[in-house]
This record gives structure tokens, C-alpha cells and sequence, in this order.
């Protein structure tokens, strides 16, 4: 199980629309997918905490470079399951909006499980931190997901990355992400900027700050 980070996710800028002579954003996220996810590691099973490894309601511990299933009433238990899908993350459901993180989970087929009782499919569960900080908030400056109170910046090369709004990041906001809209032209006057968020309301707004 491994991911990539999610502070930082990097956005590619389109062509203006000439009659409004604004910047839009094209945001490359598929839900809990590669680089907006926060960082994670390799994932363990072990046994013992439940029916399916890392369902939800269960907790995980944190590492460097691993993560394992633990009691969520354990001193290790670091995060909780929000949400669990089954496949991969371009291909199933988008983690709810304020995730902080997602764990990618390899299929693991026991030696000589022959009816797959003992088998874990492949899945990813999406993450929420037990204690702050919570990236995934809106204007946290990471999570899995880019939501409404969200900011960024401009990165150069035509691209825009999420950082924290209030300044804490390693880089200051440019612009701020104020609401999720059906089509651009529901965006309220101040929007310099428009994001693809996906879902219902595709479309966010974002103004100068």
C-alpha cells in the first residue's frame, strides 16, 4: 500500500475563455488518487481488529515508511477509517471531502487460503487524524480532495499547488476557493479563477486573496 503526498497538489492551467478573459484551473484529481494524496507508506495487516483489514470505524497507526491496523483504544492508533472501497482509487467512489489522507491497499492472497477467507482485496481507505492538525479541512492545505476554503498559489509553469490559507505553509495563498458551483457561469463576481473539483458541483470558484 503506498501514496504520494498530498500537500502540494499540483494543478494544470487552460486557456482563458476569451469573452471573460479569466485563468482556469483544470485540477488533475481523481478522488483519493496519486498526488493528492498525503503521504502514507506501505500498509501491514494484521490480524485480529475485525472482519475486513482496515474497515471502517477501525484505526491505523503512523510511521515513516509503514502503517498497520491497531486498536483505535491503543496508544499507536493515530487515524480512523472514514471511508472503504474495494479497487483502485481512479475507479471507485471519492473520499469524503475532508479526508486527511488515504492508505492504499495491495491485494494479499494468503499461501494455501484456497476459498479466500484469509484474503485482503485490493482497496484504499480514506483517513481521518484522530488529533489536529487535519489537512483535509477546508483551508488545511492538503487531504485527498480540493473543497471550498481551500487556497493556492501559483507554482510556475502553469500550474497551481494547495497550501495552507492561513499562511502556515510553505508557501503564503494567491488565491482562495470560495464556492462549488454546476457551471462557471454560477461563480460569483470576484472569481479570477475556475477549478474542476468533480462530484455534483464540478466547478470551483476562486478569488484573489
Amino acid at each position: 500500500m503506498r501514496g504520494k503526498g498530498a500537500v502540494g497538489t499540483a494543478y494544470r492551467l487552460l486557456p482563458a475563455t476569451p469573452a471573460l478573459a479569466l485563468a482556469t484551473l483544470a485540477a488533475l484529481l481523481t478522488g483519493c488518487q496519486g498526488p493528492a494524496d498525503a503521504p502514507v507508506g506501505n500498509a501491514r495487516p494484521i490480524s485480529g481488529y475485525g472482519a475486513q483489514f482496515l474497515a471502517v470505524g477501525e484505526c491505523s497507526s503512523f510511521g515513516t515508511t509503514s502503517f498497520t491496523e491497531v486498536p483505535c483504544a491503543g496508544e499507536r492508533a493515530a487515524a480512523r477509517v472514514v471511508a472503504r472501497y474495494d479497487g483502485t482509487v481512479t475507479d471507485g467512489p471519492p473520499c469524503p471531502p475532508t479526508t486527511d489522507f488515504v492508505l492504499h491497499i495491495s491485494e494479499q492472497r494468503p499461501e494455501g487460503d484456497e476459498d479466500g477467507d484469509g484474503a485482503i482485496p485490493r482497496g484504499y481507505a480514506c483517513m481521518r487524524n484522530l488529533e489536529p492538525p487535519h489537512p483535509g479541512d477546508p483551508g488545511g492545505g492538503g487531504g485527498p480532495r480540493t473543497i471550498p476554503g481551500d487556497c493556492v498559489y501559483d507554482s510556475g509553469d502553469g500550474q497551481v499547488r494547495e497550501t495552507a490559507c492561513d499562511g502556515s505553509g510553505r508557501r503564503k495563498p494567491r488565491y482562495k476557493i470560495t464556492t462549488a458551483v454546476t457551471v462557471r457561469s454560477a461563480c460569483p463576481a470576484p472569481t479570477v479563477l475556475y477549478v474542476q473539483l468533480g462530484g455534483k458541483r464540478p466547478v470551483g470558484c476562486a478569488r484573489p486573496m
